[in-house]
């Protein structure tokens, strides 16, 4: 298979998982407060994270972001936002791609994107947001929101590995 062709197919299937992002962290979130949701868009990330490596994935999870922003806005649009999420597509793939053993290729990158960068840096764009000095409120007030994540991170990246070898078996096969 010619790399054009590669790298079409990659770019729509990248396009795909903005698409389902998009909807799981627009429309199927369970929301709380505007600074407290819990949203399965993670799951598409992971997946182009595991399919095809920390640049992709942090370009499908800073778009999600971006065009969900942008489309379906829930507040004002802070760019500080979509560079977290880049960030976190890029460890998860990161991760992902160069380690094998479960702490390290899901433990340590669902433990830095949920109570590091996204607790204490989304909150801080919050609190900036807000214009509050209560940083340390938030911070308590969004742990539960973070535990929670955490914790499916961990049991959701062993499943997705089953089905993302079927998916590099399906795309390893030339177009037909």
């Amino acid at each position: 298979m010619s790399k054009g062709k590669i790298f079409l197919r990659r770019m729509v299937i990248c396009a795909m998982l903005v698409a389902v992002g998009v909807v799981l962290d627009r429309f199927v979130p369970i929301v709380f407060t505007d600074s407290l949701k819990i949203s399965l868009a993670f799951i598409p990330v992971l997946v182009a994270a595991s399919l095809f490596g920390p640049v992709d994935a942090a370009v499908v999870w800073a778009l999600i972001d971006l065009i969900g922003a942008l489309l379906f806005p829930r507040g004002i649009y802070f760019p500080g936002f979509t560079v977290t999420c880049a960030l976190k597509g890029f460890l998860f793939g990161f991760c992902m791609t160069r380690f094998k053993n479960f702490l390290m290729r899901a433990a340590l990158p669902a433990f830095i994107s949920n109570f590091i960068i996204s607790l204490f840096l989304d909150t801080w764009f919050i609190s900036i947001l807000y214009s509050s000095n209560t940083y340390w409120g938030y911070v308590v007030v969004r742990l539960p929101q973070f535990i929670i994540l955490f914790c499916l991170n961990i049991i959701l990246v062993p499943l997705l590995d089953e089905i993302n070898i079927k998916l590099k078996k399906a795309l390893k096969t030339p177009l037909k």
